[in-house]
């Protein structure tokens, strides 16, 4: 925290949860009087990407349409990721709307951990510990949710085995 403390670009604010653990939804309102009232990325530290020609982040804010999202996710495939190894998160359509994934089917999509998330996505979001999926649903039936393809290599590291998977194409990818 100190180290960062000192940043002027990017200034990087804290919202300290070490206390009470809010999962991801719970820390976002935590933080939303940080942020102010424009969207803002969202990203977890348990994924990291190789990326195509064009940054996926600047391909999410280029895509992010406020007035009919609420929630921009960077997808992968959910065949061929490094370290998933799970049913998939979502169906997509041609226009990249999201559908969650029925419970005892496969989806061909995995949210990679990255978005662009508006304010308005937080409107009667529950106060304390709660996961950012149940928010998703409720986009995604309102029609607000859209998905963008991720462009390059999407990795999942949040096991040792993954890690050293993820390391090994990192190597390769230099090669």
């Amino acid at each position: 925290m100190a180290h960062v403390a000192a940043r002027k670009r990017p200034q990087i604010t804290i919202s300290d949860e070490r206390g009470v653990l809010l999962d991801t939804g719970g820390g976002v309102v935590k933080a939303l009087p940080l942020l102010g009232g424009a969207p803002f990325y969202h990203l977890n530290a348990d994924t990291i990407w190789i990326d195509g020609v064009t940054p996926n982040l600047k391909r999410l804010a280029e895509a992010f349409d406020l007035a009919a999202m609420d929630a921009l996710l960077l997808l992968a495939p959910a065949a061929g990721s490094i370290g998933y190894a799970r049913r998939g998160d979502f169906l997509m359509a041609a226009d990249g709307h999201l559908t969650p994934r029925p419970e005892r089917d496969l989806a061909p999509f995995v949210y990679a951990g990255a978005a662009i998330l508006s304010p308005r996505l937080f409107t009667d979001a529950p106060q304390g510990k709660f996961s950012l999926t149940a928010l998703f649903h409720r986009a995604a039936a309102a029609g607000r949710l859209s998905g963008l393809r991720l462009e390059g290599l999407w990795m999942h590291v949040g096991t040792p085995d993954a890690i050293a998977a993820a390391e090994a194409a990192i190597r390769d990818s230099a090669g």
